[in-house]
């Protein structure tokens, strides 16, 4: 309790500075995330430790597959031994979706004038011929980026980045600085025209030396905790679960409002978005037209300050415990996440005190401002 309240104090000091002090707009105000010194790699007896391992008594489908950190999905070998990749995706009317279906794990969070912007992390990269639009980076993005170990990749970003990926651990390639990490192709716009692919940024790591293996004691060897394949997490066991056939996110994010719709047929969470004066459609993958669909989603209550008049954010990444929501199977529960480092993985916990299972598949992580609302079969939640 003590440590809350002197988050809270601090965070306080900072609004005050923010909006009582007149300052200019391009002066900066200390972001509530983590003071920004160079992380040290953990040990593997430091790392923290799961509260299980992952239920798995079932063969791999071929000779040479195993489970994926990420998805828990069968994958090769030489997939799962690959680090990620995280890529800063726009969400706006302007822009051209090609590979997001694909992504093992989407991000979504505010950026200045509510409009949000995605980070998509894949786990199987290296074949994708084209990849984005990609956009420029927000720092908080690069905390969710850490905890997977992923190459981080966007076209450059503002001033408030500089510290986070300035840091000689954080292995980023910024599209601005390597030209070859991208091609410009048309688009609906000369701003959201900004491809990359497998090869180029295979070519970009080679340039900034960066290992294509995962590196010692930069993530947890086990992220999420998954169920199995035979005893899928229902939530039927929790006697609070609420029936989610329409996850609605538009209240916190107003400008793409997006939601979620169950389809019992799949098992999947379809994603839907309109932007504003247009009309409801599917969330479309251009690359081939597939609906992006979840079969996890999770929402963050996250505490966040706005640092100047034009509207950059800060969310507090870590070194907190704050409520959100697991989505699955049709039902939701609440739950309290944790992230306790910048390369830790964040972790979610039921009102008992489990870790959570995930279920094989895909995830959408839905990062809300604290004080923000969703709906769920319209009616509305809000952070306890």
């Amino acid at each position: 309790m003590k440590r809350l309240q002197i988050l809270f104090l601090a965070a306080l000091s900072s609004s005050l500075l923010l909006f009582g002090c007149g300052k200019d707009t391009d002066d900066p105000v200390t972001p509530v995330v983590k003071p920004l010194t160079e992380e040290q790699p953990q040990t593997q007896e430091e790392t923290q430790a799961p509260a299980e391992e992952t239920e798995d008594t079932d063969t791999p489908p071929a000779d040479g597959m195993v489970r994926s950190r990420i998805t828990n999905e069968w994958v090769s070998e030489d997939v799962a031994n690959t680090r990620p990749i995280a890529v800063m995706i726009p969400n706006s009317k302007t822009a051209s979706h090609y590979g997001l279906s694909q992504a093992s794990v989407l991000y979504e969070c505010n950026v200045e004038g509510s409009m949000t912007r995605l980070m998509a992390v894949f786990d199987d990269w290296k074949n994708f011929e084209k990849l984005g639009n990609i956009r420029s980076c927000r720092d908080y993005y690069v905390y969710w980026a850490f905890e997977w170990d992923a190459i981080y990749i966007h076209f450059g970003g503002p001033f408030y980045i500089d510290d986070i990926v300035g840091r000689t651990d954080t292995q980023n390639i910024n599209c601005i600085s390597y030209g070859n990490a991208t091609y410009r192709e048309s688009a609906k716009n000369s701003t959201d025209n900004a491809f990359t692919s497998g090869s180029r940024i295979i070519d970009a790591m080679n340039y900034y030396n960066y290992p294509l293996e995962y590196r010692d004691g930069y993530a947890d060897k086990q992220h999420y905790l998954f169920a199995s394949d035979q005893n899928p997490n229902t939530l039927e066991q929790y006697s609070d679960a609420i029936t989610a056939a329409k996850v609605d996110m538009s209240p916190a994010y107003p400008v793409t409002n997006c939601y979620f719709v169950y389809n019992e047929g799949t098992g999947l969470y379809e994603r839907f978005q309109h932007l504003s004066g247009d009309s409801d459609g599917p969330h479309v993958d251009l690359a081939n037209n597939e609906q992006l669909a979840f079969k996890n989603l999770l929402i963050q209550n996250t505490y966040h300050e706005v640092r100047d008049q034009k509207g950059y954010l800060a969310f507090q990444c870590h070194d907190t415990t704050r409520d959100g929501w697991f989505f699955t199977n049709g039902k939701g529960i609440h739950v309290t996440w944790e992230k306790t480092s910048d390369y830790g993985a964040t972790r979610y916990y039921d009102d008992d005190g489990n870790e959570i299972k995930l279920n094989t598949g895909k995830t959408m992580v839905c990062i809300l401002e604290d004080g923000d609302t969703f709906t769920v079969d319209g009616k509305s939640i809000s952070s306890k």
